[in-house]
């Protein structure tokens, strides 16, 4: 039996009621309660999306509990990674990089300047601009940092094989594209 044939077999008035007792419901609603419960029959934790998501949650977590033994934060460690991939980049263009707020960054490069981690300089071009270098003691964290990472992804991909790997990030990348092309058309036809 099909969604459909399945809706169809609902009575307009259920013989139990979906809340409570005395109140009586819209009918749409009745209709919408079943196809939720229906909707949510197929187990969420299976879908691809959540499993994506939820792997993504788990290695962010990993990563934070193991960056916090070496006295530094995931936002930190994409901080530090992104001034060491642009250095010179402005403060504006990195919060846009990490996709956060430009105050949250701000408060955020306060910190790791204190810490003598970055260093901010005056754009030439832009007197109200500043941009961001990392310092020479920003090397030595980085460097744990990258390690941490790269120890997380080795327990992450414990026994899964060197082609499945490059046939996982192959795929990724596709879908990566996709939706990038996807954003792509969706902001020029509005």
């Amino acid at each position: 039996m099909n969604v459909i044939d399945l809706l169809l077999t609902i009575p307009e008035r259920p013989t139990m009621p979906l809340r409570c007792k005395n109140l009586p419901r819209p009918h749409f609603r009745q209709h919408f309660h079943y196809i939720s419960l229906l909707i949510m029959c197929r187990r969420m934790t299976d879908t691809f999306g959540f499993l994506l998501s939820d792997t993504a949650r788990m290695l962010r977590k990993r990563f934070d509990e193991r960056a916090r033994q070496h006295g530094a934060t995931r936002a930190q460690w994409k901080a530090l990674s992104g001034i060491s991939r642009n250095e010179g980049i402005n403060q504006g263009n990195l919060a846009d990089l990490l996709e956060v707020e430009p105050i949250t960054l701000c408060r955020l490069i306060d910190r790791m300047e204190e810490s003598g981690l970055v260093e901010r300089r005056r754009d030439p071009n832009d007197r109200r601009a500043w941009q961001l270098f990392l310092t020479e003691k920003a090397g030595p964290v980085l460097e744990e940092l990258h390690a941490t990472a790269d120890e997380l992804m080795t327990q992450a991909l414990l026994g899964i094989s060197e082609p499945q790997i490059e046939m996982m990030t192959g795929l990724l990348n596709r879908i990566r594209n996709n939706l990038c092309s996807t954003e792509t058309k969706e902001v020029v036809h509005g």
